[in-house]
């Protein structure tokens, strides 16, 4: 049974969660990783246009969601026939559509968060003035058949990003996926180099253990995705392993949550009452309720993407200010729910 809890919040016993929109704005990606079934080709409905952005944070403004996480493919601009969809929206490359729709998440008064896979470090810089925090799932340090036909999912690329994003002091999630065909020892790797990049930069605020979920019609389709043991064993690992200032997140949608919290488990992720889970969207959303369910034994907290650490230290972009503090009052003044 992990102390990780206690180590943080005292003998409250916190498990946390960010209210968020999920934004995916294109599904056009550069890697064919054998279990994906967000990747489509470029066509009509490969982008999500602006008027149905504009609707979905403005409801999730009307639900108190704090946090806008923007997810794309990989350069899609790599994609051939791409381009030319994204242009009808008056924008060259994805990075500039991003920093357009973040700036109106703002306005809704929510924190951008982006998820876009690799960057560059003059990539990164760009978006940073907009963003809270940013992401990259390592998901293994291993080679695996899953990613043979994925140039970004290559383990030294990612790790070279993760680093980056410490240089540039961004306040950081990653993460493992698990049962993608790695093993155990790959595992243990590929928390000890995340923890290593944090002890050097201390930047990583979260980690996700999300467990694999087999998709019909996919490479992967009969793999058997990641047991409940595995998970159990793979939490522990991590609250090993990893400094206690990184929270250990799972996805309350995918993973058996009440078998896993005490292991090591303080936070369940971005769960959004008005958008799906786009990467798994046959697995919905857990409600508040629900939430409150799944953590009986331990207080419900809500937390922005950005984690009170990284505000006291002042990571975060100068126009984003306001923002943040007033979002942080607001948090603070529902307490525990």
């Amino acid at each position: 049974m992990s102390n990780r809890s206690n180590a943080i919040h005292g003998e409250e016993r916190v498990i946390t969660f960010s209210r968020n929109v999920f934004l995916p704005l294109t599904f056009v990606c550069q890697n064919h990783c054998g279990y994906c079934t967000f990747r489509q080709p470029p066509g009509d409905g490969s982008l999500t246009g602006p008027l149905e952005i504009e609707e979905i944070l403005t409801k999730g403004e009307r639900f108190g969601c704090t946090e806008a996480l923007f997810t794309f493919g990989e350069h899609p601009e790599q994609v051939p026939g791409f381009a030319p969809y994204l242009k009808t929206l008056g924008h060259d490359t994805i990075l500039d559509y991003c920093e357009a729709m973040s700036r109106r998440a703002i306005e809704h008064g929510m924190l951008p968060h982006t998820n876009a896979g690799i960057l560059t470090s003059e990539e990164m810089e760009h978006l940073k003035p907009l963003n809270a925090s940013m992401g990259l799932m390592l998901e293994t340090t291993a080679d695996i058949p899953a990613h043979r036909g994925s140039p970004g999912k290559a383990p030294e690329v990612r790790i070279a990003m993760i680093e980056e994003a410490g240089r540039q002091k961004i306040p950081f999630t990653t993460g493992l996926l698990i049962g993608i065909g790695e093993r155990r020892e790959d595992r243990i790797e590929s928390l000890q180099v995340i923890s290593d990049l944090h002890r050097r930069y201390d930047h990583i605020q979260e980690i996700i253990i999300q467990n694999f979920c087999p998709k019909p019609g996919t490479d992967m389709a009969a793999y058997p995705g990641a047991t409940t043991e595995i998970m159990q064993d793979t939490v522990s690992l991590a609250d090993e392993i990893l400094p206690d200032d990184i929270s250990i997140q799972i996805p309350p949608n995918l993973a058996d949550s009440q078998s896993l919290l005490r292991f090591g488990v303080t936070d369940l992720g971005g769960v959004s009452p008005v958008t799906p889970d786009y990467v798994n969207p046959e697995h919905p959303w857990p409600g508040i309720n629900e939430l409150k369910g799944l953590t009986d034994g331990y207080h419900l907290r809500e937390r922005l993407c950005i984690y009170p650490k990284y505000i006291r230290k002042g990571w975060y972009p100068p126009g984003l200010t306001d923002r943040i503090l007033s979002l942080e009052n607001r948090i603070n003044e529902r307490g525990m729910l």
